[in-house]
């Protein structure tokens, strides 16, 4: 699955392929106020020796989604290699009516037509901006009267640095985003002025090493050279770390450093003699030892040809697109053992370790529930290193001495096939011709062993033969088979539900399959047209996130709307805020955690998908914890099927604040408090907001984090929200948040708004 060498193009991690579709240039130099560049006119913006153009781009996984960046556009540089180097809001995509212009007042604006929001801009109608200068280096400037540089694109880095480009302490680079594990890596420099690999907020996996003396971090700078230097500079541009690409020496006309979405940082240059780009230094050499490379697909190995890729060894089938991570077995299990292999947990990315042999090291995951594998290292130390989530990555190596264990879901079938292993030769038996009593028991009972076998085996082929049924009754539904969901009748929802026995929630019962795994089954209005019914399956079917439930199956019969989801174990988060003795279960940190992978999981609804899915009714009933007390949300995408539902995700960013509130005051219904919580923030009064229920262990800086994104969730105007990918962002602390206004202020009229030519602050920095 992965390949060495040229990853930047031939890669098939990239999240996509950008193609875009030329015009000629509008314009050659300085960019007027006005200007504008449109997805159905194709045009660009083009640097004056041509080198760059800025345009919008289409995603070829997402045909309606566009974006807007900066390329390479040098005629010596074939189309489909004219790689991009920055996107405008990163993640941030937009509709095919949608346009980018350089406003009258000064701000460079993304508007989605369809939506008819602003989804980002460069907030500087208050530096008398006059005019825009795309270089030829592919730094995007804005520039006053005094033709002084305001805003550049250089300060705002998305995944890829240019020669020339500095990387500040304060600044990011982030991986391309496709799926919900690529989105996670990110560059930065440390306090101490290394920089570093970061997954996620705390896996390190790769750092910069430098000795001259210990400088402070914000006078420190990375810096890509037009020669192949990737350096760390101090205030005086001298450099205190360096490396040097393979072709440092050389004379190469492009060269660029990107982050790329497998999680390795690499140094490109454009080789004239082949026409393609070619990586000259990557900061992890063994591709395998960057974290949760393979996301959820596998473990890392080298094949025959000594290329890394993923592989699943878990399985005995597998593809590219399927998920290999251990099974949630609710009875029997066996385990495997795989030697050389080295594996981690990555949702959660920690795990319990314990000094123990080798075989303990196996009896504990035996015994241990929750344990979904184990690897077992002795560097010096014999290591037994548990796992009880069930996502987990690795290596595998035949240099390593790890051994890992993994937990196998045992199928009721008639005969183990591990069974059938070559066993030392017997030694030859004597014959007699007596009656042997001990040959007559052994018959006996082989003959009863044979019958039990064969009935198993008849069982079995009735339960598979009924739900082969099922399976075809689904893909006979026009449409529907490529989804992989269960089309069931109105009669098998009652008995899997026992005719609507349990129920969990409002208009959700529990049940259970055939095969005796559990299952969620919610109840929509049969109200529902069937074209919006089928609008709502197809849309949520396809959609797979690990923060997001999962939909398995559905039933649509006359008068009967039912979806069936996959059961999560401990059920809403509301029933824990409103329960004194359950909320202890919700220590600040999982509060903390539930706020933060919510916010995800809407950002991936808004952007990740291929098509913009707003939830339309997001609250605490709707957020259900797994065994681990790992959120999840719940009946997102329903809103198409009302016509009342908003489509926009001003709504969904509304409900998260309210949520994030409810969460941290512990009080169900908190709008009326809004004034209450927001005057005791503003007077510094902190603790009195929190859920008194909380023993300790409230962070106020993550308190403080929470109720200001919050208070911009909750703005009244809505174009003063943040967009879902700015709340992520905030949250995880790579981006700065400013003090908000009051969220209760009343909305500014357009009139209002027009006849003081005021534009509402933004919550965060560009």
């Amino acid at each position: 699955m992965l390949e060495q060498g040229n990853f930047l193009f031939n890669s098939p991690f990239l999240p996509c392929v950008f193609f875009w579709f030329f015009l000629f240039p509008v314009v050659a130099s300085q960019i007027p106020l006005g200007s504008k560049l449109s997805v159905e006119e194709n045009n660009l913006w083009v640097s004056p020796r041509g080198d760059f153009a800025i345009g919008f781009v289409n995603r070829s996984d997402q045909p309606y989604q566009y974006s807007v960046g900066i390329r390479f556009n040098s005629k010596s540089i074939p189309v489909p290699e004219q790689t991009v180097v920055w996107v405008a809001g990163a993640d941030v995509t937009v509709g095919n009516k949608s346009y980018f212009q350089l406003s009258q007042n000064g701000e460079l604006v993304l508007v989605d037509s369809l939506k008819g929001v602003t989804v980002w801009t460069s907030n500087t109608s208050e530096l008398a901006v006059v005019s825009a200068l795309l270089r030829d280096d592919g730094n995007l400037f804005l520039l006053n009267r005094k033709q002084e540089v305001v805003w550049q694109s250089f300060d705002n880095p998305s995944d890829t640095l240019l020669p020339g480009q500095n990387l500040p302490v304060h600044k990011t680079l982030r991986a391309a985003s496709r799926n919900s594990v690529s989105s996670y890596y990110s560059l930065y420099m440390n306090a101490s002025g290394q920089l570093q690999l970061k997954w996620e907020s705390d896996v390190i996996y790769w750092s910069s090493y430098w000795s001259r003396g210990n400088p402070s971090s914000s006078n420190l700078g990375a810096v890509l050279t037009s020669g192949g230097v990737l350096r760390l500079v101090d205030h005086n541009q001298e450099p205190v770390w360096s490396v040097f690409g393979e072709d440092h020496n050389d004379s190469v006309n492009y060269r660029l450093l990107k982050l790329d979405i497998d999680g390795n940082l690499r140094m490109y240059s454009w080789v004239e003699a082949t026409a393609s780009w070619r990586s000259v230094w990557q900061a992890v050499e063994n591709q395998c030892n960057v974290f949760a490379t393979c996301g959820e697909h596998g473990i890392c190995v080298f094949n025959a040809s000594g290329s890394p890729e993923c592989q699943c060894p878990f399985k005995t089938t597998s593809s590219p697109s399927s998920k290999c991570f251990a099974l949630n077995c609710e009875s029997n299990y066996s385990m495997d053992t795989y030697e050389h292999t080295f594996l981690y947990g990555i949702y959660p990315p920690n795990e319990s370790i314990t000094i123990t042999s080798l075989q303990q090291c196996k009896e504990l995951c035996i015994q241990d529930p929750a344990c979904t594998a184990a690897t077992f290292t002795n560097d010096g130390t014999a290591q037994c290193r548990m796992k009880t989530s069930p996502y987990f990555s690795g290596h595998q190596n035949p240099s390593l001495s790890s051994i890992s264990f993994v937990k196998k879901c045992s199928d009721p079938i008639a005969v183990n096939p591990h069974a059938f292993r070559s066993s030392p030769a017997q030694s030859p038996v004597k014959r007699s011709h007596g009656l042997c009593i001990s040959c007559l028991i052994g018959a006996a009972s082989g003959t009863f062993v044979l019958f039990a076998i064969v009935q198993i085996g008849i069982g079995y082929f009735i339960y598979r033969r009924r739900y082969q049924i099922l399976r075809k009754a689904a893909s006979a539904y026009p449409g529907w088979n490529s989804k992989g969901l269960m089309m069931l009748p109105f009669t098998e929802i009652k008995d899997i539900t026992g005719n609507f026995k349990h129920q969990i929630g409002p208009g959700m019962y529990r049940g259970e399959l055939p095969n005796h795994q559990p299952v969620a089954v919610k109840d929509l209005e049969n109200a529902i047209e069937e074209r919006k019914f089928r609008a709502v399956v197809s849309k949520i079917g396809s959609i797979h996130h690990k923060n997001l439930v999962r939909l398995d199956g559905y039933c649509f019969e006359l008068g009967h709307r039912y979806l069936v989801y996959e059961y999560v174990k401990n059920g809403s988060v509301d029933k824990y805020i409103e329960d004194d003795e359950l909320s202890q279960r919700l220590t600040w940190k999982r509060r903390v955690d539930i706020c933060i992978t919510v916010a995800r999981a809407i950002c991936y609804l808004h952007t990740g998908c291929r098509e913009f899915i707003s939830h339309g009714n997001l609250k605490c009933s709707n957020v259900v914890l797994d065994k681990n007390y790992e959120p999840k949300v719940s009946e997102f995408g329903l809103g198409t099927a009302h016509l009342e539902a908003s489509y926009g995700g001003e709504k969904d960013v509304e409900d998260f604040g309210k949520m994030v509130l409810i969460l941290i005051t512990g009080r169900p219904e908190v709008q009326d408090a809004w004034e209450w919580i927001y005057e005791e923030w503003i007077q510094r009064r902190l603790e009195g907001v929190v859920d008194k229920r909380l023993d300790a262990g409230v962070d106020l800086k993550e308190l403080e984090r929470l109720l200001r994104i919050a208070f911009w969730c909750l703005q009244t105007n809505e174009h003063m929200r943040p967009s879902m990918g700015e709340v992520v962002k905030v949250l995880e602390g790579t981006l700065t948040v400013d003090p908000p206004p009051p969220p209760f202020s009343h909305r500014l009229s357009e009139e209002e708004s027009l006849e003081s030519g005021s534009k509402p602050p933004s919550p965060v920095e560009p």
